[in-house]
């Protein structure tokens, strides 16, 4: 089942839409951020989009500052990993973060 960031009521009435998608289990780990049908493929490895259309200074920077902001950012990532265990956002060579 997919996963829909809940965005506040100016964006949404704007038709701005945040998700993980379904079977996208080959691809990189990736929240789609939509609206209408333009999406923009925002990696959570890297914080890259990865493509170069539509162009991304399209999507607001209240958008973008939601999405970056660290509880919300971890979110996503989790919500990722829930969907997709077998590629997840630290990737499958990926060394453990360290522990206190």
């Amino acid at each position: 089942m997919a996963f829909n960031l809940r965005l506040p009521d100016a964006l949404r009435k704007a038709r701005w839409k945040v998700k993980i998608r379904d079977k996208e289990l080959r691809e990189p780990p990736h929240v789609t951020i939509i609206r209408g049908t333009d999406a923009w493929r925002l990696g959570l490895r890297d914080g890259a989009f990865l493509d170069r259309r539509p162009d991304p200074s399209a999507i607001p920077d209240s958008l973008m500052e939601l999405i970056e902001e660290r509880e919300t950012w971890n979110l996503l990532c989790d919500e990722w990993d829930r969907l997709y265990p077998a590629n997840p956002v630290a990737g499958v060579d990926a060394e453990p973060p360290e522990v206190d």
